[in-house]
């Protein structure tokens, strides 16, 4: 019996799934835990405003006195969000191109197992170490709520951020496996997938200082920071966007590695 590649995919990178939330979620509350030192008259908050205003506006320095500025330039806006990617990155290259170089690929589809169920599965794979990252960042962020003095941020506020989270290594890790299916080559996939996620990271937060605004519309980063869930709650609309590209991307790899010569 093929045991279930979902399950299969899940127990074969334990170690790994628990690095990255763990590692991930620390990072997080170990700069989140510094606001107090940051916010209020005399902090860094302070001498954030003898920045260049194009400084403050790429990286969202404007507002660092508050719990919602602080966490959002920082935390969310850089760490968090650049380590959630390098996940996606990663676990959706070596999804299929992973197992098509190491030969493994050829192994599984010699069981009654068409391609689309073993990408689907090893995509939903990809979704739950998403979910488990962003869930125990989550965690970590109530645990510290009322010692780092982030209460002006609600528990709701802090779920918002957090879906958006999970949606953003979901559509890095759709672009990775998509890119992994129709290449074949988990090094070109890594190159080209990080290379992208650095472009649109660039493109989110520096479109407004060199004057062409709309390039931030490009960007994943800017569906899934740009509304400020931290302060406003739940983007629906970013969010549904986020969740729409993961399917765009997903799809388009699925269809070439439908038709694609595994052989050569």
């Amino acid at each position: 019996m093929l045991p279930d590649i979902y399950t299969q995919t899940l127990t074969d990178n334990r170690r790994t799934l628990l690095g990255w939330s763990i590692g991930t979620a620390v990072v997080g509350v170990l700069y989140a835990a510094f606001y107090p030192q940051v916010g209020g008259d005399g902090g860094m908050a302070d001498t954030v405003q003898n920045y260049p205003e194009a400084m403050r506006e790429a990286l969202r320095l404007d507002d660092m006195g508050s719990a919602a500025g602080y966490l959002g330039s920082t935390v969310f806006g850089l760490l968090i969000p650049l380590l959630v990617m390098g996940f996606g990155v990663t676990f959706g290259a070596r999804g299929l191109a992973g197992d098509e170089e190491s030969g493994y690929l050829d192994l599984l589809l010699a069981h009654p197992l068409s391609r689309t169920r073993l990408a689907v599965q090893r995509f939903a794979g990809l979704v739950t170490g998403a979910v488990a990252i962003a869930g125990l960042v989550f965690l970590g962020m109530l645990a510290i709520r009322s010692g780092a003095e982030l209460e002006s941020i609600g528990i709701a506020e802090f779920a918002a951020q957090c879906v958006h989270l999970a949606l953003l290594g979901t559509t890095f890790g759709a672009l990775a496996m998509g890119l992994g299916a129709a290449l074949g080559k988990r090094g070109q996939v890594l190159g080209i997938a990080v290379g992208i996620g650095v472009l649109t990271y660039a493109a989110g937060n520096l479109a407004g200082v060199i004057g062409a605004d709309w390039l931030k519309y490009l960007s994943p980063f800017h569906y899934y920071i740009g509304g400020e869930p931290l302060r406003n709650g739940m983007q629906w609309g970013h969010a549904a966007l986020l969740f729409a590209a993961t399917i765009v991307l997903i799809a388009i790899g699925l269809f070439r590695f439908e038709r694609r010569d595994l052989r050569s």
